[in-house]
Protein backbone atom coordinates (compact mmCIF):
# COMPACT_ATOMS: atom_id res chain seq x y z
CA UNK A 1 0.00 0.00 0.00
CA UNK A 2 1.34 3.41 -1.01
CA UNK A 3 0.99 6.63 0.96
CA UNK A 4 -0.74 9.22 -1.23
CA UNK A 5 -0.76 13.01 -1.04
CA UNK A 6 -3.51 14.82 -2.93
CA UNK A 7 -2.71 18.45 -3.74
CA UNK A 8 -6.01 20.08 -4.64
CA UNK A 9 -8.12 17.62 -2.68
CA UNK A 10 -11.39 19.58 -2.71
CA UNK A 11 -11.43 20.13 -6.49
CA UNK A 12 -12.88 17.91 -9.19
CA UNK A 13 -9.62 15.99 -9.74
CA UNK A 14 -9.27 15.49 -6.00
CA UNK A 15 -12.81 14.11 -5.80
CA UNK A 16 -12.17 11.74 -8.71
CA UNK A 17 -8.89 10.58 -7.15
CA UNK A 18 -10.55 9.84 -3.84
CA UNK A 19 -13.29 7.95 -5.68
CA UNK A 20 -10.65 5.73 -7.30
CA UNK A 21 -9.06 5.22 -3.88
CA UNK A 22 -12.40 4.04 -2.50
CA UNK A 23 -12.73 1.58 -5.38
CA UNK A 24 -9.21 0.23 -4.69
CA UNK A 25 -8.75 0.44 -0.89
CA UNK A 26 -5.90 -2.07 -0.90
CA UNK A 27 -3.65 0.12 -3.07
CA UNK A 28 -3.49 3.53 -1.41
CA UNK A 29 -3.62 5.14 2.00
CA UNK A 30 -4.67 8.80 1.91
CA UNK A 31 -1.80 10.34 3.87
CA UNK A 32 -2.04 14.07 3.07
CA UNK A 33 -4.84 16.27 1.75
CA UNK A 34 -4.12 19.84 0.60
CA UNK A 35 -6.60 22.52 -0.49
CA UNK A 36 -6.94 26.30 -0.54
CA UNK A 37 -10.10 27.75 1.01
CA UNK A 38 -12.87 25.10 1.02
CA UNK A 39 -12.90 24.44 4.76
CA UNK A 40 -16.20 22.57 4.99
CA UNK A 41 -15.30 20.30 2.08
CA UNK A 42 -11.93 19.55 3.67
CA UNK A 43 -13.54 18.86 7.03
CA UNK A 44 -15.87 16.35 5.37
CA UNK A 45 -12.90 14.65 3.68
CA UNK A 46 -11.09 14.42 7.00
CA UNK A 47 -14.08 12.68 8.53
CA UNK A 48 -14.36 10.26 5.61
CA UNK A 49 -10.72 9.45 4.84
CA UNK A 50 -8.98 10.28 8.13
CA UNK A 51 -5.70 11.48 6.55
CA UNK A 52 -2.66 11.75 8.82
CA UNK A 53 -2.05 15.30 7.60
CA UNK A 54 -4.13 18.12 6.15
CA UNK A 55 -3.18 21.59 4.91
CA UNK A 56 -4.89 24.75 3.63
CA UNK A 57 -2.88 27.31 1.65
CA UNK A 58 -5.09 30.19 2.87
CA UNK A 59 -4.10 31.27 6.43
CA UNK A 60 -7.66 32.22 7.34
CA UNK A 61 -8.91 28.83 6.13
CA UNK A 62 -6.16 27.14 8.15
CA UNK A 63 -7.35 28.81 11.35
CA UNK A 64 -10.98 27.98 10.61
CA UNK A 65 -10.19 24.33 9.86
CA UNK A 66 -8.12 24.07 13.04
CA UNK A 67 -11.09 25.26 15.08
CA UNK A 68 -13.55 22.91 13.38
CA UNK A 69 -11.20 19.91 13.63
CA UNK A 70 -10.88 20.53 17.37
CA UNK A 71 -14.62 19.96 17.68
CA UNK A 72 -14.41 16.51 16.06
CA UNK A 73 -12.68 13.23 16.86
CA UNK A 74 -10.55 13.48 13.68
CA UNK A 75 -6.87 12.97 14.43
CA UNK A 76 -5.52 14.62 11.30
CA UNK A 77 -2.52 16.84 11.98
CA UNK A 78 -2.89 20.32 10.50
CA UNK A 79 0.19 21.51 8.61
CA UNK A 80 0.26 25.24 9.30
CA UNK A 81 2.75 26.77 6.86
CA UNK A 82 4.21 26.27 3.40
CA UNK A 83 7.70 25.32 4.59
CA UNK A 84 6.34 22.46 6.70
CA UNK A 85 4.13 21.33 3.85
CA UNK A 86 6.97 21.22 1.31
CA UNK A 87 9.12 19.33 3.81
CA UNK A 88 6.36 16.79 4.40
CA UNK A 89 5.76 16.26 0.66
CA UNK A 90 9.47 15.54 0.22
CA UNK A 91 9.66 13.23 3.25
CA UNK A 92 9.67 9.43 3.36
CA UNK A 93 6.09 9.54 4.66
CA UNK A 94 4.82 10.26 1.13
CA UNK A 95 5.24 7.78 -1.73
CA UNK A 96 3.22 9.43 -4.48
CA UNK A 97 1.56 12.76 -5.17
CA UNK A 98 -1.56 13.69 -7.11
CA UNK A 99 -0.62 17.20 -8.26
CA UNK A 100 -3.99 18.85 -8.97
CA UNK A 101 -3.79 22.39 -7.60
CA UNK A 102 -5.12 24.73 -10.29
CA UNK A 103 -2.83 27.46 -11.63
CA UNK A 104 0.65 28.60 -10.71
CA UNK A 105 -0.12 28.03 -7.03
CA UNK A 106 0.64 24.33 -7.53
CA UNK A 107 4.17 24.82 -8.87
CA UNK A 108 6.19 24.82 -5.63
CA UNK A 109 4.51 21.78 -4.09
CA UNK A 110 4.69 19.77 -7.30
CA UNK A 111 8.38 20.59 -7.73
CA UNK A 112 9.07 19.62 -4.12
CA UNK A 113 7.68 16.17 -4.92
CA UNK A 114 9.67 15.98 -8.16
CA UNK A 115 12.97 16.94 -6.51
CA UNK A 116 12.39 14.30 -3.84
CA UNK A 117 12.03 11.65 -6.56
CA UNK A 118 8.41 10.82 -5.82
CA UNK A 119 5.90 9.18 -8.12
CA UNK A 120 3.98 12.13 -9.60
CA UNK A 121 0.46 11.98 -11.01
CA UNK A 122 0.54 15.26 -12.90
CA UNK A 123 -2.82 17.02 -13.26
CA UNK A 124 -1.44 20.51 -12.65
CA UNK A 125 -0.62 21.50 -16.23
CA UNK A 126 0.70 24.88 -15.13
CA UNK A 127 3.81 23.21 -13.69
CA UNK A 128 4.93 22.44 -17.24
CA UNK A 129 3.41 25.59 -18.75
CA UNK A 130 5.40 27.83 -16.40
CA UNK A 131 8.61 25.88 -15.97
CA UNK A 132 8.78 23.31 -18.76
CA UNK A 133 12.54 22.90 -19.15
CA UNK A 134 13.29 23.34 -15.45
CA UNK A 135 10.58 20.84 -14.55
CA UNK A 136 11.71 18.19 -17.02
CA UNK A 137 15.36 18.66 -15.97
CA UNK A 138 14.34 18.21 -12.31
CA UNK A 139 12.47 15.00 -13.15
CA UNK A 140 15.51 13.59 -14.94
CA UNK A 141 17.90 14.59 -12.15
CA UNK A 142 15.83 13.12 -9.31
CA UNK A 143 14.57 10.03 -11.10
CA UNK A 144 10.96 10.89 -10.27
CA UNK A 145 8.32 8.89 -12.11
CA UNK A 146 5.99 11.23 -14.04
CA UNK A 147 2.51 10.08 -15.04
CA UNK A 148 0.33 12.41 -17.17
CA UNK A 149 -3.21 12.64 -15.77
CA UNK A 150 -4.94 15.08 -18.13
CA UNK A 151 -7.24 12.93 -20.26
CA UNK A 152 -5.54 14.07 -23.48
CA UNK A 153 -1.96 13.49 -22.34
CA UNK A 154 -2.87 10.24 -20.67
CA UNK A 155 -4.47 9.13 -23.96
CA UNK A 156 -1.29 10.03 -25.86
CA UNK A 157 0.82 8.20 -23.29
CA UNK A 158 -1.28 5.05 -23.68
CA UNK A 159 -0.93 5.21 -27.48
CA UNK A 160 2.89 5.42 -27.42
CA UNK A 161 5.45 2.61 -27.47
CA UNK A 162 7.01 1.44 -24.18
CA UNK A 163 10.29 3.12 -25.17
CA UNK A 164 8.55 6.49 -25.41
CA UNK A 165 6.51 5.89 -22.25
CA UNK A 166 9.77 5.36 -20.37
CA UNK A 167 11.38 8.54 -21.72
CA UNK A 168 8.80 11.19 -20.81
CA UNK A 169 10.30 14.63 -21.39
CA UNK A 170 12.97 13.24 -23.70
CA UNK A 171 10.94 11.29 -26.26
CA UNK A 172 12.44 10.74 -29.69
CA UNK A 173 9.15 10.62 -31.55
CA UNK A 174 10.52 10.35 -35.07
CA UNK A 175 12.88 7.50 -34.11
CA UNK A 176 9.88 5.53 -32.82
CA UNK A 177 7.86 6.11 -35.99
CA UNK A 178 5.57 8.84 -34.67
CA UNK A 179 4.66 11.43 -37.29
CA UNK A 180 2.19 13.51 -35.29
CA UNK A 181 0.43 13.83 -31.95
CA UNK A 182 -3.23 14.71 -32.42
CA UNK A 183 -4.54 16.61 -29.41
CA UNK A 184 -8.33 16.59 -29.32
CA UNK A 185 -10.65 19.12 -27.71
CA UNK A 186 -14.42 19.46 -27.55
CA UNK A 187 -14.52 23.09 -28.66
CA UNK A 188 -16.43 23.99 -25.48
CA UNK A 189 -19.98 25.31 -25.20
CA UNK A 190 -19.65 27.95 -27.94
CA UNK A 191 -18.49 25.85 -30.87
CA UNK A 192 -21.51 26.84 -32.97
CA UNK A 193 -22.37 30.19 -31.40
CA UNK A 194 -22.31 33.24 -33.68
CA UNK A 195 -19.15 35.29 -33.15
CA UNK A 196 -21.28 38.43 -33.00
CA UNK A 197 -22.81 37.11 -29.76
CA UNK A 198 -19.49 36.47 -27.99
CA UNK A 199 -19.29 39.87 -26.22
CA UNK A 200 -22.57 39.13 -24.41
CA UNK A 201 -21.54 35.68 -23.13
CA UNK A 202 -22.08 35.41 -19.36
CA UNK A 203 -20.02 33.46 -16.82
CA UNK A 204 -23.04 31.21 -16.17
CA UNK A 205 -23.12 30.28 -19.87
CA UNK A 206 -19.35 29.79 -20.11
CA UNK A 207 -19.02 27.36 -17.19
CA UNK A 208 -21.57 24.95 -18.69
CA UNK A 209 -19.26 22.54 -20.48
CA UNK A 210 -21.19 20.18 -22.76
CA UNK A 211 -19.29 17.02 -21.79
CA UNK A 212 -17.14 17.41 -18.67
CA UNK A 213 -17.90 18.32 -15.06
CA UNK A 214 -15.12 20.68 -13.97
CA UNK A 215 -14.32 23.68 -11.79
CA UNK A 216 -15.05 27.25 -12.88
CA UNK A 217 -11.52 28.20 -13.97
CA UNK A 218 -10.95 25.20 -16.20
CA UNK A 219 -14.49 25.47 -17.58
CA UNK A 220 -13.85 29.06 -18.72
CA UNK A 221 -10.51 27.95 -20.17
CA UNK A 222 -12.33 25.25 -22.09
CA UNK A 223 -14.80 27.79 -23.45
CA UNK A 224 -11.96 29.99 -24.75
CA UNK A 225 -9.85 26.90 -25.63
CA UNK A 226 -7.02 28.37 -23.58
CA UNK A 227 -7.17 25.06 -21.76
CA UNK A 228 -6.28 23.30 -25.01
CA UNK A 229 -3.50 25.82 -25.53
CA UNK A 230 -2.07 25.04 -22.10
CA UNK A 231 -2.37 21.33 -22.88
CA UNK A 232 -0.53 21.96 -26.15
CA UNK A 233 2.36 23.48 -24.18
CA UNK A 234 2.24 20.60 -21.72
CA UNK A 235 2.32 18.06 -24.55
CA UNK A 236 5.32 19.82 -26.08
CA UNK A 237 7.29 19.21 -22.86
CA UNK A 238 5.96 15.77 -21.93
CA UNK A 239 6.59 14.28 -25.35
CA UNK A 240 9.45 16.51 -26.57
CA UNK A 241 7.36 17.42 -29.61
CA UNK A 242 8.21 19.96 -32.29
CA UNK A 243 5.62 22.36 -33.67
CA UNK A 244 5.25 20.13 -36.74
CA UNK A 245 4.56 17.11 -34.52
CA UNK A 246 1.63 18.64 -32.62
CA UNK A 247 -1.84 19.32 -33.99
CA UNK A 248 -5.09 20.36 -32.29
CA UNK A 249 -8.32 18.80 -33.57
CA UNK A 250 -11.80 19.70 -32.35
CA UNK A 251 -13.79 16.56 -31.55
CA UNK A 252 -17.10 17.73 -30.03
CA UNK A 253 -18.17 14.33 -28.68
CA UNK A 254 -15.15 13.99 -26.31
CA UNK A 255 -15.05 10.22 -26.77
CA UNK A 256 -11.64 10.09 -28.47
CA UNK A 257 -9.38 11.72 -25.91
CA UNK A 258 -6.37 12.06 -28.23
CA UNK A 259 -4.51 10.15 -30.94
CA UNK A 260 -1.02 9.33 -32.17
CA UNK A 261 -0.34 9.13 -35.89
CA UNK A 262 2.51 6.92 -37.15
CA UNK A 263 4.60 7.07 -40.31
CA UNK A 264 3.06 3.86 -41.65
CA UNK A 265 -0.38 5.51 -41.77
CA UNK A 266 -1.66 3.98 -38.53
CA UNK A 267 -3.49 6.15 -36.01
CA UNK A 268 -3.88 4.86 -32.46
CA UNK A 269 -6.65 6.50 -30.44
CA UNK A 270 -7.60 6.16 -26.78
CA UNK A 271 -11.36 6.26 -26.21
CA UNK A 272 -13.77 6.21 -23.31
CA UNK A 273 -16.59 8.02 -21.57
CA UNK A 274 -15.64 11.58 -20.54
CA UNK A 275 -14.83 10.91 -16.89
CA UNK A 276 -11.51 11.82 -15.25
CA UNK A 277 -11.59 8.70 -13.10
CA UNK A 278 -10.46 6.71 -16.15
CA UNK A 279 -7.04 8.38 -16.64
CA UNK A 280 -6.64 8.68 -12.87
CA UNK A 281 -7.19 4.94 -12.45
CA UNK A 282 -4.72 4.29 -15.26
CA UNK A 283 -1.88 6.19 -13.59
CA UNK A 284 -2.70 4.99 -10.09
CA UNK A 285 -2.78 1.41 -11.28
CA UNK A 286 0.71 1.73 -12.73
CA UNK A 287 1.40 -1.35 -14.80
CA UNK A 288 -1.97 -2.88 -13.87
CA UNK A 289 -5.50 -1.90 -14.92
CA UNK A 290 -7.70 -1.20 -11.89
CA UNK A 291 -11.36 -0.38 -11.33
CA UNK A 292 -12.21 3.27 -11.97
CA UNK A 293 -15.94 3.22 -11.33
CA UNK A 294 -16.60 4.50 -14.86
CA UNK A 295 -19.14 2.72 -17.07
CA UNK A 296 -17.79 1.08 -20.21
CA UNK A 297 -18.28 2.95 -23.46
CA UNK A 298 -21.42 1.78 -25.27
CA UNK A 299 -20.59 2.00 -28.97
CA UNK A 300 -24.19 1.38 -30.00
CA UNK A 301 -25.45 4.48 -28.20
CA UNK A 302 -22.43 6.69 -28.88
CA UNK A 303 -22.97 9.69 -31.16
CA UNK A 304 -21.32 9.87 -34.56
CA UNK A 305 -17.81 11.25 -34.43
CA UNK A 306 -16.89 14.55 -36.06
CA UNK A 307 -13.58 16.38 -36.39
CA UNK A 308 -13.13 20.10 -37.02
CA UNK A 309 -10.09 22.30 -37.57
CA UNK A 310 -9.92 25.04 -34.88
CA UNK A 311 -10.92 28.55 -35.99
CA UNK A 312 -8.52 31.03 -34.38
CA UNK A 313 -11.06 33.84 -34.84
CA UNK A 314 -13.34 31.88 -32.54
CA UNK A 315 -10.50 30.74 -30.26
CA UNK A 316 -7.81 33.47 -30.16
CA UNK A 317 -6.56 32.18 -26.81
CA UNK A 318 -5.55 28.91 -28.47
CA UNK A 319 -3.47 30.80 -31.03
CA UNK A 320 -1.80 32.88 -28.30
CA UNK A 321 -0.81 29.71 -26.44
CA UNK A 322 0.56 27.93 -29.52
CA UNK A 323 2.63 30.97 -30.45
CA UNK A 324 3.95 31.33 -26.88
CA UNK A 325 4.83 27.63 -26.66
CA UNK A 326 8.06 27.88 -28.62
CA UNK A 327 9.03 31.37 -27.44
CA UNK A 328 10.24 30.08 -24.09
CA UNK A 329 9.35 29.84 -20.42
CA UNK A 330 8.89 33.59 -19.97
CA UNK A 331 6.21 33.74 -22.66
CA UNK A 332 4.29 30.72 -21.37
CA UNK A 333 4.54 31.87 -17.75
CA UNK A 334 3.26 35.32 -18.75
CA UNK A 335 0.46 33.78 -20.81
CA UNK A 336 -0.68 31.59 -17.92
CA UNK A 337 -0.51 34.37 -15.33
CA UNK A 338 -2.39 36.90 -17.45
CA UNK A 339 -5.04 34.30 -18.25
CA UNK A 340 -5.58 33.50 -14.57
CA UNK A 341 -6.26 37.19 -13.88
CA UNK A 342 -8.45 37.56 -16.97
CA UNK A 343 -10.61 34.54 -16.14
CA UNK A 344 -11.09 35.73 -12.56
CA UNK A 345 -12.06 39.20 -13.84
CA UNK A 346 -14.57 37.67 -16.26
CA UNK A 347 -16.11 35.52 -13.52
CA UNK A 348 -16.42 38.67 -11.39
CA UNK A 349 -18.13 40.57 -14.19
CA UNK A 350 -15.26 43.03 -14.65
CA UNK A 351 -14.51 42.23 -18.29
CA UNK A 352 -16.32 40.66 -21.23
CA UNK A 353 -15.69 37.15 -22.51
CA UNK A 354 -13.94 38.51 -25.62
CA UNK A 355 -11.66 40.65 -23.46
CA UNK A 356 -10.02 37.58 -21.92
CA UNK A 357 -7.88 37.00 -25.02
CA UNK A 358 -7.39 40.74 -25.54
CA UNK A 359 -6.02 41.16 -22.03
CA UNK A 360 -3.68 38.17 -22.34
CA UNK A 361 -2.41 39.47 -25.68
CA UNK A 362 -1.73 42.94 -24.29
CA UNK A 363 0.21 41.57 -21.34
CA UNK A 364 2.28 39.37 -23.67
CA UNK A 365 2.96 42.28 -26.02
CA UNK A 366 4.20 44.53 -23.22
CA UNK A 367 6.47 41.96 -21.57
CA UNK A 368 10.13 42.82 -21.15
CA UNK A 369 12.78 40.15 -21.44
CA UNK A 370 13.68 38.77 -18.01
CA UNK A 371 15.91 36.00 -16.74
CA UNK A 372 13.95 32.75 -16.25
CA UNK A 373 16.57 30.21 -15.30
CA UNK A 374 15.18 29.47 -11.84
CA UNK A 375 11.81 28.86 -10.23
CA UNK A 376 12.19 32.04 -8.19
CA UNK A 377 12.69 34.08 -11.36
CA UNK A 378 9.70 32.43 -13.02
CA UNK A 379 7.54 33.23 -10.00
CA UNK A 380 8.62 36.88 -10.30
CA UNK A 381 7.60 36.84 -13.98
CA UNK A 382 4.28 35.30 -12.93
CA UNK A 383 3.72 38.02 -10.31
CA UNK A 384 4.74 40.81 -12.69
CA UNK A 385 2.37 39.57 -15.41
CA UNK A 386 -0.52 39.35 -12.94
CA UNK A 387 0.12 42.87 -11.68
CA UNK A 388 0.23 44.26 -15.22
CA UNK A 389 -2.99 42.44 -16.10
CA UNK A 390 -4.71 43.85 -13.01
CA UNK A 391 -3.46 47.34 -13.87
CA UNK A 392 -4.90 47.07 -17.38
CA UNK A 393 -8.26 45.93 -16.00
CA UNK A 394 -8.42 48.86 -13.56
CA UNK A 395 -7.60 51.33 -16.32
CA UNK A 396 -10.31 49.88 -18.58
CA UNK A 397 -12.88 50.08 -15.77
CA UNK A 398 -11.94 53.69 -14.97
CA UNK A 399 -12.28 54.63 -18.63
Amino acid sequence: MKNLAILGATGSIGASTLSVCQNNPELYRVKLLVASKSVDKMLALCKTFNPDYVAMSCPKATDELAFKLSKTDCRSTLVKNEAELLQLIASVEIDCVMAAIVGGAGLKSTLAAVKAGKEIFLANKESLVMSGQLFIDAVQKSGAKLWPVDSEHNAIYQALSPNLQNSIGHCQLEAEGVSKILLTGSGGPFLNKALSEFPSITPAQAVKHPNWSMGQKISIDSATMMNKGLEYIEARWLFNASREQLQVIIHPQSVIHSMVQYIDGSVIAQMGNPDMRTPIAHVMGGEKRITSGVENLDFFSSPEFSFIAPDFNRYPCLKLAIDACYEGQQATTTLNAANEVAVEAFLNGEIQFTQISQLVDRVLQTSKRQSNSSIEELLLIDSDAKNRALSLIRREILC
